[in-house]
């Protein structure tokens, strides 16, 4: 018998007044099983979200500004990461922010997939360990560990592995892995991308990965399944 094994997805707690931009994040994030997430529009129905993986806030919400509720939540859920996402852009608003416990800020308009990003990379920093059957990434180490050996990989073959990883058995466009693998200001051909994910792909194998698997899902990006036997 096989069994296949998923890591939950992250879940967004999305602080949004304004009913056109929450919809859009959410639709945005939960493209291709990206994330999860819980929306409130207001600072106290926020304050009645228990469980969740990070938080994008709005300054202008219409009970309390939101950079009290940045350090309430940072009181109550202090591992959480936050990120502001507003309209304002003053230097002061910035910096009560991120004194107020916020992660990082992030101005109106935004690319999604920027975002995106971020909050992978802010994801990853709270949690350091990713553990697949016998692979574990390290990330804060950037090491990854199978079968108890270290797998000989580049600075951006540990890259893809870790962004594939944090998704297994979801897809993750090409935007959203050239923007965490490389920048999200990089302009060369998508060909970089697939050599990467190529080059992965022989040193899983050659390492004796046989239960993990790299997929290309045409027009849209790659996906990592992970596939074991119990017997």
């Amino acid at each position: 018998m096989l069994w296949t094994v998923t890591t939950r997805r992250p879940r967004v707690l999305i602080v949004e007044d304004d009913g056109g931009v929450r919809s859009a994040l959410e639709r945005g994030l939960t493209r291709h099983d990206a994330f999860e997430t819980v929306s409130a529009a207001s600072a106290a129905e926020a304050m009645r979200v228990d469980h969740y993986d990070i938080a994008l806030v709005d300054l202008g919400l219409p009970d309390r500004d939101g950079v009290e509720v940045c350090e309430e939540l940072r009181s109550r859920h202090p591992d959480q990461p936050i990120i502001v996402v507003t309209g304002r852009q003053d230097e002061l608003d910035v910096v009560d922010a991120l004194d107020a416990g916020a992660d990082d800020y992030v101005t109106k308009p935004f690319s999604l997939a920027v975002l995106s990003v971020r909050i992978r990379r802010h994801l990853d920093r709270a949690s350091t360990i990713t553990v697949i059957g016998d692979l574990r990434i390290d990330h804060r180490a950037r090491l990854a560990v199978l079968h108890g050996e270290v797998l000989d990989l580049s600075v951006r073959e540990f890259d893809l592995l870790a962004a594939l990883a944090g998704s297994t058995g979801s897809t993750v466009g090409k935007t959203e892995l050239i923007a965490t693998v490389w920048d999200e200001h990089w302009s060369k051909s998508t060909h970089t991308l697939a050599v990467h994910v190529s080059e992965l792909r022989s040193k899983l194998l050659a390492a004796g990965a046989s239960s993990l698997t790299i997929t290309a899902v045409p027009g849209v990006g790659y996906r990592l399944d992970a596939v074991f036997s119990n017997r």
